[in-house]
């Protein structure tokens, strides 16, 4: 299995109406500092609403970057119930998937 597979598998456990952000997925797959790395992976996702890289976020709460633009992300990540105000999540603490 490709690094790309570990991630895509390692991202199918984040469970819908959580996030988890760049940072912890390269850990949970060993990469140190892999969070450029993951972003890449995440923008080459070939199945963008099965593997959800839209649960993935930045490190600071904001919403991040996404192949098919913020409002997209930032509007499947409401549609699973995470709150969102000027492209920060709320309650990020609380609802952060990590592995």
């Amino acid at each position: 299995m490709n690094l790309d597979e570990k991630v895509y598998k390692k991202l199918l456990q984040v469970p819908k109406g959580k996030i988890t952000t760049y940072g912890e997925l390269a850990k949970a797959v060993g990469l140190q500092n892999g969070q450029r790395a993951i972003g890449k992976i995440m923008n080459k996702n070939p199945y963008p609403v099965i593997i959800p890289c839209h649960r993935v976020v930045s490190s600071d709460g904001t919403v991040g970057g996404y192949a098919f633009g913020q409002d997209v992300k930032t509007n499947m990540l409401a549609k699973e119930g995470i709150k969102i105000h000027n492209r920060k999540i709320l309650d990020f603490g609380k609802i952060i998937y990590r592995f």
